[in-house]
């Protein structure tokens, strides 16, 4: 039987059904907002997580355990209801005739909330896609790991001094928090690290570079943020390339456009942190697709000609006079957009009118270089060294989701406040690049 022709069965208790596409930041909190109330929840995601993004770069240089970061769908939602979750891949939508196909069969919707979130975008290169390793999702944060670990255990063992110097070069791409975050931790681990870990590599031989397409990192910040970011990194001897492109990588060369013109450099590990594009579907209109692969969606998240589809999070683009290109995409918002759209569709149901357009609260920013300091751009003010870290350390702990996962980040921070000693350095899977 084919799979797509195979209902879902699900419960017949005539409540209107609201199918929700990813469980990520935005779906999570869609649900968590309409846990036990009169509607009929069906979440699909291909995954049987949900993974907390902004700590992926501490699984990678073995700060953290995945476990740490991930939290089961079932687990999270135990105790709602309302809710039925399948593991299941969406392989298109029919807007006309409410239903939504996937790997595991079909289900008709009332309405469909798409929260399918965004990956790496590559920019089309399609070397850059298939050699390096991006930084979007616990899988990438596995790979980087055991790559990173992998390149070491083979520089121990390389009598070719360019050879080694290469195994020990990482380069990562991309300004913004999440590549910021990797060079400051991959520049500790070589200055507190190394030399205790792989006695046998020279700390001198081991690389970090940074490499941004503008003119200051955290570009998305205020230039007190952007320049006190880069006075730490060089601190830390990270090589920041700033004005710079990568124009192609075969697995052991990177060329790189300069405001002087093409270089290249020796390295076996490029981590690809240089802009992200949203997971659309099929079925989709592609008359709705803007900019950055999103969908287009009006103040209420709906998407544009359809009265009963929306979207949210970062494959959503609300495009008004004060977001030209759409709210960024990040998790605030998507946080954010599942809330008032939950609210929404249950005053649609209940009251026939949506009850408020979205309005988004922009809490501010943040950023850590390194394990000591942090930048955050406040609303009310700006706080950077070791006051910066403890705020981004509270505010990323209390978003967590799950006790246990609060009590394993917190308490692995704060035997590791004191010590730089990484016991997760573990081969768990050896990653195999695409050759």
């Amino acid at each position: 039987m084919n799979q797509q022709n195979k209902h879902f069965c699900i419960p017949q208790n005539n409540l209107p059904i609201i199918v929700v596409i990813g469980a990520g930041f935005a779906g999570i909190n869609f649900i968590k907002k309409l846990d036990n109330q009169p509607v009929q929840l069906v979440l699909l995601d291909q995954n049987n997580f949900h993974q907390f993004q902004p700590l992926l770069y501490q699984v990678a240089i073995s700060g953290l355990e995945p476990d740490a970061v991930v939290s089961p769908v079932r687990k999270l939602f135990k105790t709602c209801i309302n809710l039925i979750y399948r593991m299941a891949k969406v392989e298109k939508i029919d807007t006309k005739n409410n239903c939504v196909y996937t790997d595991v069969g079909f289900i008709k919707y009332d309405f469909l909330v798409i929260a399918t979130g965004s990956s790496t975008n590559f920019f089309e290169s399609k070397n850059i896609e298939k050699y390096s390793i991006g930084l979007k999702n616990i899988h990438d944060a596995i790979n980087i790991r055991s790559w990173m670990l992998q390149n070491l255990e083979k520089a121990v063992d390389s009598c070719n001094i360019t050879n080694k110097e290469a195994l020990t070069r990482f380069v990562i791409v991309g300004g913004g928090p999440a590549g910021v975050e990797m060079a400051g931790a991959l520049a500790e681990f070589k200055k507190y690290l190394l030399n205790n870990d792989y006695p046998e590599i020279d700390p001198t031989a081991m690389k970090v570079s940074l490499i941004q397409s503008g003119n200051r990192i955290l570009p998305a910040m205020s230039e007190k943020a952007s320049n006190h970011a880069l006075k730490v990194l060089k601190e830390l001897e990270v090589e920041v390339l700033l004005n710079s492109k990568v124009k192609d990588y075969n697995g052991e060369e990177i060329t790189i456009v300069t405001e002087n013109g093409e270089i290249t450099i020796a390295s076996e590990t490029l981590i690809w942190a240089g802009g992200v594009k949203g997971n659309t579907l099929n079925g989709i209109d592609e008359s709705t697709i803007v900019a950055g692969n999103r969908i287009s969606v009006n103040e209420y998240n709906q998407v544009k000609g359809l009265e009963n589809v929306f979207a949210i999070g970062d494959i959503a683009a609300m495009i008004t006079n004060s977001n030209p290109k759409g709210h960024p995409m990040v998790a605030q918002v998507a946080i954010q957009q599942g809330q008032t759209l939950a609210k929404n569709i249950l005053s649609k149901i209940n009251h026939g009118i949506f009850r408020k357009p979205f309005n988004y609260n922009d809490k501010g920013s943040m950023a850590t270089i390194g394990k000591k300091d942090a930048v955050a751009d406040l609303k009310i003010t700006f706080l950077n060294g070791r006051i910066g870290w403890v705020l981004w350390s509270f505010i990323h702990l209390i978003s967590i989701t799950g006790f246990k996962n609060k009590f394993k980040v917190g308490f692995n921070w704060m035997l590791k406040y004191f010590s730089y000693d990484k016991a997760n350095q573990l081969i768990i899977r050896k990653y195999k690049r695409n050759e």
